[in-house]
């Protein structure tokens, strides 16, 4: 592993971070993006790393174009900092985290409100289909797939009320978002693959509130699956032996 301050060498994106298969059909520059935000905010590549267009481009086997491509958006997501032919990187802080998840609580505390003064049964099946195929995923120990489904259970939410601006937040966070959960939900599994079941209870509880339009029921419910992820994600985040666990259980692939 590439542990202390340096350029990255030869070799060290051999093994991908972030899915693949999600990612298949996207552009070159989609799949440099998605790869290397996981890296670090896995911590796989430290900050003060000094990331190099050139050596990217060989590492990826793609033109200097999509590299670029990629720096810019995570300079945009203050992730990297911008550097000739290159970025250092920055990475992302405790505070970080603190912020994005204050963020999205004020995001879906918002549209759980708007929720109870609408017709919201297209909404709850969706969801309950949502639910059913995150039971399969862990039936099927795809963890992965599992933390996928967790976001889209709740940007349905989000997207159901029709909000432009708050539809604006979700779409910038969620890269990021994206990989904490990723990160959170792998770490459960090497630790303890009967967590999935209380997490999918807790999604299942949202759903219920949804469907009786129930104001406390709502709230108990929603700030009992925030407040599980964020501290799960931040207890993760902090603690450099858990980050290693799970990226050994990437590497081992």
């Amino acid at each position: 592993m590439y542990t202390s301050i340096h350029h990255v060498e030869d070799g060290v994106f051999m093994k991908a971070f972030y899915p693949r298969k999600q990612i298949i059909n996207s552009s070159k520059g989609e799949q440099v993006v998605a790869e290397l935000r996981m890296r670090i905010i896995s911590r796989a590549i430290e900050p003060e790393t000094v990331l190099s267009e050139n050596q990217l481009a060989k590492e990826f086997q793609v033109s200097r174009s999509p590299i670029r491509e990629a720096l810019k958006v995570l300079s945009s997501e203050n992730i990297v900092r911008p550097e000739r032919m290159g970025a250092v990187v920055i990475g992302i802080s405790e505070k970080d985290i603190e912020e994005i998840y204050d963020v999205r609580l004020m995001m879906e505390s918002f549209t759980f409100q708007r929720l109870l003064d609408m017709d919201n049964a297209s909404l709850i099946n969706d969801l309950e289909k949502v639910v059913e195929m995150m039971k399969i995923a862990i039936k099927y120990k795809d963890v992965d797939q599992f933390s996928f489904l967790d976001m889209e259970f709740h940007e349905t939410i989000i997207r159901s009320i029709n909000h432009h601006y708050i539809a604006m937040l979700w779409t910038n966070l969620k890269p990021v978002m994206e990989c904490l959960i990723l990160l959170s939900m792998r770490y459960r599994m090497q630790e303890d693959e009967n967590d999935f079941e209380r997490i999918i209870e807790n999604h299942r509880l949202i759903v219920e509130s949804i469907k009786n339009k129930d104001a406390d029921l709502v709230n108990n419910a929603f700030y009992k699956n925030f407040n599980d992820v964020q501290n799960r994600v931040e207890s993760i985040w902090s603690d450099d032996e858990r980050m290693k666990i799970v990226r050994e259980s990437i590497e081992s692939k």
